[in-house]
């Protein structure tokens, strides 16, 4: 892989670690609120907002919208490999972390583990509590092994069905 496509991609990620985050205090209710959202990001791609809005496209886009929608699946993986940590415990910073990172191992073939379990490890290392690198290390690094033995599987597909409060607090 190039180093320009590298560095576009974490820089994808941030902008899609950003808006995840942002929507911990600021929940949206359905997909156009979601677009409306990444649309006025700062950072954002410079596009028409008619555009964005109705055609969001790009890798920090998949990243968000994905994230979006599979939250309560990613919410139980994290959750059934952190032992004695419940989700409404976890920081939102390491939280929208371990999301974005396990949903690029989940859904996200194309992306070697190692690759999401280091931008998420640097990000935590940026963003988060200095103590709180080992705690994210741990879940991904056993959501790795899980995926590795079969333990946990892989979706088929993103679901479909949003609820209607699917925030991502």
């Amino acid at each position: 892989m190039s180093k320009d496509k590298t560095a576009t991609r974490h820089g994808a990620r941030q902008l899609a670690f950003q808006v995840l985050y942002g929507l911990s205090f600021s929940p949206v209710e359905n997909l156009d609120d979601l677009k409306d959202i990444f649309s006025q990001s700062p950072g954002h791609p410079d596009l028409p907002e008619s555009e964005v809005r109705t055609k969001p496209s790009g890798f920090a886009w998949e990243l968000v919208e994905g994230v979006w929608k599979s939250r309560e699946l990613l919410d139980d993986v994290i959750e059934s490999h952190s032992h004695n940590w419940r989700i409404q415990r976890m920081g939102r910073v390491e939280l929208t972390l371990l999301r974005l990172a396990v949903f690029e191992m989940l859904f996200r073939p194309d992306i070697p583990p190692r690759v999401a379990i280091n931008e998420a490890l640097e990000f935590n290392r940026q963003f988060g509590e200095n103590k709180a690198g080992s705690f994210v290390n741990g879940i991904l690094d056993a959501v790795n092994k899980g995926l590795e033995t079969g333990e946990c599987k892989r979706p088929v597909a993103l679901p479909t069905h949003i609820s209607k409060t699917s925030d991502l607090s």
